[in-house]
């Protein structure tokens, strides 16, 4: 998958809320511009390579109220922005996240995958108890972009600048899940892949998973997201 298929999905999105999509580019230094400029939609530059410096300049050159972040090597099914407004409209909410599904391929069987997903769907019901910023991926996030735009993505290359920006709204308002199976996005298995056959990498994380079991039922103390290299980070490695 890439940004054109990504693009394509948006193309079939139903729902009667405005909406337009803004491409960052984040550096990118194959042909991504040249197919970018052949879709007719508004894009930016970003050469600080990141997805922290790169979410800022998208959420600081958006022009509605609601941000919805999401990769270009995603397929998003047709009600996903609906789904995701929503929730968004509901009173008190400040951020939301949705869950999402793998690409079946022949190393990692589609039934297989189900099967880690439903697995994982739990422990995103018990990390949202009193961490739900660990289940909030820019894959499938949205937020009130005044709010986004008061705190700030990290300006820095770092992994898991999506759950830094949550954990900042906490102080504002309510953390919401979607959960409808079809607003899930579509994603390949890489990380899975990374760790070798479907038997490891759900090994390795089930393992992670009961060795930070019961800190899930613990509020993180509050912190300086911008600087810090704590679980929000390093709890989100494995997903």
């Amino acid at each position: 998958m890439n940004i054109l298929d990504c693009i394509s999905s948006f193309s079939l999105t139903e729902t009667d809320i405005p909406f337009e999509i803004l491409i960052v580019n984040n550096n990118s230094t194959d042909n991504t511009q040249k197919t970018i400029d052949q879709l007719h939609v508004r894009s930016l530059f970003q050469r600080v390579q990141g997805c922290g410096p790169t979410r800022q300049m998208g959420q600081e050159n958006a022009i509605g109220k609601y941000i919805l972040l999401a990769d270009a090597d995603c397929i998003y099914p047709k009600c996903w922005i609906s789904k995701m407004v929503e929730k968004l409209q509901e009173p008190n909410v400040v951020c939301v996240y949705g869950r999402y599904s793998f690409i079946g391929e022949n190393d990692f069987p589609r039934w297989k995958l189900f099967f880690f997903e439903k697995l994982k769907d739990v422990i995103s019901e018990i990390r949202h108890i009193k961490r739900p910023y660990l289940n909030a991926y820019g894959m499938s996030m949205g937020y009130v972009r005044e709010l986004g735009l008061k705190i700030g993505f990290v300006n820095y290359h770092i992994r898991g600048e999506d759950g830094r920006l949550c954990f900042d709204l906490m102080k504002y308002g309510k953390i919401r899940q979607v959960k409808a199976d079809d607003a899930r996005p579509w994603t390949k298995p890489r990380t899975l892949q990374l760790d070798g056959n479907f038997q490891k990498a759900l090994l390795i994380r089930v393992k992670i998973e009961m060795g930070r079991f019961f800190s899930l039922f613990i509020s993180h103390p509050p912190h300086d997201t911008k600087t810090s290299t704590n679980e929000i980070t390093n709890n989100r490695k494995y997903e």
